[in-house]
C-alpha cells in the first residue's frame, strides 16, 4: 500500500495498492525529485475514466513497469476533478506539444514542475520504451529539456498575453457564432460535427436564445433534432435515467458509459428550457428521469451530490467490462420477466431495440460485434423512433422489471466525493426544475443540498473547499477555485428565485464578494483559476473557454449580471463587464468554445428584466396571496428575467412595492403593476389578454403534471387480459 491510501479521492485510492511508489501532488514529491535529480512523472485521470482503468491495469498494476517507474522517476498521481488547476496547466502543455489531449494524461517534468514531454494513454510496451527515452534525454540532453520546457511554459501562459477589449462581445460576434454552429450542425443526427459527439449544451442554449429572438425555423430544427436524438440514443439510459458522458459514434448510440454529475446538471437545464420554450412533451420525461437518477443514485444521505459512476463494471464472468451493467441480450430480458406474456416481452425488445445481433460488443478483444471472442449485446435505445419516448403502460411496467433485474448486477463504481462546482451546477438545475414543475420534493432536495454545502464545505474563515468525501480526515479538502464560486453564486440566486427565501441572496452576495476579492484580476480583468493566496503553480491561468462545463469566467459573468439585477449592486455588473471584455478578443478563435460567454453578453446587451411579486399584508390589513402569479412567473422562462418574491431583502427591486402587486421592470423602472394573473402575463410577455390567459393556464397545467403515469401492471402479466 502506497501513500495514496491516505487520500480522500476514490480515484487516488484505486491506486493505493499499485506497486508504483505514488505520491499525491505536493511539496514532498518535488523535494524528493530534486534530491534524487530525477524527473517527475505526473499521471492525471479520474474515477469514471475507462482508459484510465485500462492503463492502470496494463502498466501501474504491472510489477515490471512499476519497478522501472520507481527507479527512474518520482511518480505523482492526481485526480483531475479535485485539482482542475493542475490538470489544466499540464493538459495545455500536452495539447501544445501533441495537438490533442485526454485522459489518462501522462506528463514528464523537471523537479521544478516544468513540463518537457507529455501524452495521454500508453500501452505497456510503448510506455516502457518512452520511459527509457525520457530518462536518457533528461540525463544526457539537459539543454533540450530546458528548451522544451521553455516553449511549453510560454504556450500554457497564453492568458497573460491577452489584451482586453474595450467592450463585451459584440452582436456581430454572437451572430457569427450562431451561423458557424449552423454550419457545424449534423442535420441527420443532431449535435455538431462528427464522432465522438458531446452534448454541447451551451451551443444549444445559445441557439435557443436565437430562436426566442427571431423565431427562426433553422434554430428550432437544430434544437429539436439534437435533443430528440440524444435522448433517443444509447447515450441516454432508457432503463434508469440519466446520460452518459458522450457518444463514440455520430448517432448517439454507443456511449462511453461513465455518468457524470455535471452532465446531468447541464442536460437537465437544457431539456427543461427546451420543454418550456418548445413544449415537446417527451422532454418532460427526460428531465424527470434524469433528476430522479441523481436523487436516487448520486445523493449522500445528508444532501450532497456524488460525482460520477464508472463506465466499467463486472460482467457475468467477473471481468471488469465497459457497459456490462447497461447492456442486454434478448434472453436476459426474457429471464427477467418469466411471468410476463411473450408478446409483451417481444414488444419490449422491439421498443428498446434489443436484438440477437446486438449493437455493442462486450469483451476485451474489440468493440465490434463481429470480432471473435466478444458477445453481441444491445444498448437500449429509441434511435429508430427518434423522439418517441413516452412509453405505453406495458413498456413502463416492463422497464421497471428490467430496472429491478439490472439492480441485481454488480453496479459500476461510485465516485462518492462531493465537488462544490458540480454540486452547484446541479443545484441550479434542480432549483429551476422544482420551480417550473412546482414539485416540492425537488425543492426540498435543493435546499438540503445548499445547506449541506454551507455546513460541510465552507471553512470557519468563510472560504470554500473544492472537495468533500465522507471518509476523509478532514472530509473537506483542497481550496475552491474560481469556477466553484461562480457556479455557487448562480446556484444560490436560482434557489432564491425558487424558494422566495432571502437567505440565499445573502449567500450569493457573500460568495460573489469572495470571488471578486481573491480571484479577480484588477489589471486586465477576468478571474484567475486559483485564489491570490493559493498554491502557485508554474503559471496562474484564467479559465475562459468552455469544456465539458462552462468556463469559470463565463459562469462568473452570467452569475454576476443576474446577482446585480437582483440586488442593485452595480459593482457586480461592472466586474462582469470586465470579465467579458477580457474574453471578447478570444471569442472568434474556436467554434462553440465561448457560447456560455456569449449567453452572458446577450444578457448584458438586452438588459435584465426585474420581476417583483409582493405578497403579505397591506396598509389596510388585507392579506394578499400571490401564489398564482408566482406560479406563472416560474412557468414562463425568460433568460433575461430575474425574480424576487417572498421575503424582502435589501435591494431597489423591493423599494416602494405594495403588497398585492406584481412589478415588471427594466433598470428598476416599472410598468404599471399587475394585480391579476392575466395582467401579469401580459406585462411579462406582451401577449394580448385572451392569449395571455390561455398561455398562463396552459403553462401552469403542464408544469403541475409532474408524475409519469402509473404503469398498468395487470396488462403485462401472463394471467391478465390482452395488453394494449
Amino acid at each position: 500500500m502506497n501513500r495514496l491510501a491516505d487520500e480522500t479521492s476514490p480515484y487516488l485510492r484505486q491506486h493505493r495498492d499499485n506497486p508504483v511508489d505514488w505520491y499525491p501532488w505536493g511539496d514532498e514529491a518535488f523535494r524528493v525529485a530534486k534530491q534524487r535529480n530525477v524527473p517527475v512523472l505526473l499521471s492525471v485521470g479520474y474515477s469514471a475514466c475507462h482508459w484510465c482503468h485500462v492503463m492502470a491495469h496494463e502498466c501501474f498494476d504491472d510489477v515490471e513497469v512499476a519497478e522501472q517507474m520507481n527507479e527512474l522517476f518520482v511518480n505523482i498521481k492526481v485526480d483531475r476533478e479535485e485539482r482542475p488547476d493542475v490538470d489544466q496547466v499540464y493538459m495545455d502543455a500536452v495539447q501544445a506539444q501533441t495537438g490533442r489531449g485526454g485522459w489518462p494524461m501522462t506528463v514528464f517534468m523537471t523537479p521544478d514542475a516544468e513540463p518537457f514531454f507529455g501524452g495521454t494513454y500508453f500501452p505497456k510496451e510503448a510506455f516502457q520504451k518512452l520511459m527509457t527515452a525520457v530518462d536518457d534525454v533528461f540525463r544526457n540532453k539537459p539543454d533540450e529539456v530546458a528548451a522544451n520546457s521553455k516553449k511549453l511554459i510560454e504556450a500554457i501562459d497564453k492568458s497573460a498575453k491577452v489584451k482586453p477589449s474595450d467592450d463585451v462581445p459584440t452582436v456581430e460576434q454572437l451572430n457569427t457564432a450562431v451561423q458557424t454552429l449552423g454550419r457545424a450542425f449534423d442535420p441527420e443526427w443532431g449535435g455538431f460535427g462528427t464522432a465522438p459527439k458531446f452534448p454541447s449544451t451551451f451551443n444549444l442554449e445559445l441557439l435557443m436564445r436565437a430562436y426566442m429572438t427571431s423565431g427562426a425555423e433553422a434554430a428550432k430544427t437544430i434544437i429539436t433534432t439534437s435533443l430528440d436524438a440524444m435522448a433517443s440514443g444509447g447515450m441516454y439510459d432508457h432503463i434508469g435515467g440519466g446520460f452518459a458522458r458522450y457518444s463514440t459514434d455520430r448517432e448517439w448510440l454507443v456511449p462511453h458509459f461513465e455518468k457524470m454529475l455535471y452532465d446531468q446538471a447541464l442536460l437537465t437545464k437544457t431539456y427543461l428550457h427546451g420543454l418550456v420554450v418548445l413544449r415537446e412533451p417527451q422532454w418532460r420525461q427526460v428531465v424527470q428521469e434524469t433528476i430522479e437518477y441523481v436523487l436516487n443514485t448520486l445523493t449522500h444521505e445528508e444532501g450532497g451530490f456524488f460525482s460520477a459512476e464508472d463506465a466499467d463494471s463486472l460482467d457475468a464472468d467477473g471481468n471488469s467490462v465497459e457497459g456490462a451493467y447497461y447492456t442486454w441480450t434478448p434472453d436476459e430480458v426474457r429471464a427477467a420477466m418469466p411471468d410476463v406474456r411473450p408478446e409483451v416481452i417481444e414488444q419490449t425488445l422491439d421498443w428498446f431495440g434489443i436484438t440477437e445481433e446486438g449493437n455493442f460488443a462486450e469483451g476485451p478483444a474489440s468493440q465490434s460485434a463481429s470480432s471473435e471472442g466478444t458477445v453481441a449485446r444491445s444498448i437500449p435505445h429509441r434511435s429508430t423512433h427518434r423522439g418517441e419516448l413516452i412509453r405505453p403502460d406495458a413498456i413502463t411496467f416492463t422497464r421497471a422489471r428490467l430496472r429491478e433485474t439490472r439492480n441485481e448486477r454488480p453496479r459500476p463504481g461510485l465516485d462518492d466525493k462531493v465537488l462544490l462546482e458540480w454540486n452547484a451546477l446541479f443545484l441550479s438545475a434542480l432549483s429551476e426544475a422544482a420551480a417550473v414543475f412546482n414539485h416540492q420534493p425537488w425543492l426540498d432536495a435543493a435546499i438540503k443540498n445548499a445547506e449541506f454545502l454551507i455546513d460541510n464545505m465552507r471553512g470557519g474563515n468563510g472560504r470554500w473547499y473544492r472537495s468533500w468525501q465522507a471518509d476523509g480526515n478532514p472530509p473537506a479538502r483542497h481550496d475552491a477555485m474560481a469556477a466553484d464560486h461562480a457556479a455557487l453564486v448562480d446556484a444560490f440566486t436560482r434557489l432564491a428565485e425558487a424558494t422566495g427565501q432571502a437567505r440565499w441572496i445573502d449567500e450569493a452576495r457573500a460568495t460573489a464578494d469572495t470571488m471578486l476579492d481573491v480571484y479577480f484580476d484588477p489589471s486586465t480583468g477576468g478571474l484567475f483559476t486559483t485564489a491570490e493566496d493559493a498554491e502557485q503553480l508554474i503559471v496562474r491561468q484564467k479559465d475562459t473557454h468552455d469544456n465539458s462545463t462552462p468556463s469559470a469566467n463565463s459562469m462568473g459573468a452570467m452569475a454576476l449580471y443576474r446577482l446585480a439585477a437582483l440586488t442593485g449592486e452595480l459593482r457586480y455588473a461592472n466586474q462582469a463587464d470586465r470579465i467579458l471584455q477580457f474574453i471578447a478578443p478570444q471569442v472568434d478563435s474556436g467554434v462553440g468554445m465561448y457560447s456560455h460567454a456569449l449567453l452572458a453578453a446577450d444578457l448584458k446587451r438586452r438588459g435584465a428584466t426585474q420581476v417583483a411579486i409582493v405578497g403579505g399584508v397591506d396598509d389596510e390589513g388585507v392579506v394578499h396571496d400571490m401564489s398564482d402569479i408566482v406560479r406563472i412567473a416560474h412557468s414562463i422562462w425568460r433568460p433575461d428575467a430575474v425574480l424576487a418574491w417572498g421575503e424582502p431583502y435589501e435591494s431597489p427591486i423591493w423599494e416602494g412595492r405594495t403588497p398585492g402587486h406584481a412589478y415588471v421592470c427594466r433598470d428598476y423602472v416599472c410598468a404599471a403593476p399587475a394585480t391579476t394573473p392575466e395582467e401579469f402575463v401580459k406585462a411579462l410577455t406582451g401577449l394580448e389578454l385572451k392569449t395571455a390567459e390561455e398561455a398562463a393556464d396552459e403553462a401552469a397545467a403542464e408544469a403541475d403534471s409532474t408524475d409519469v403515469a402509473e404503469p398498468d401492471t395487470e396488462a403485462a402479466t401472463a394471467d391478465s387480459g390482452d395488453a394494449d
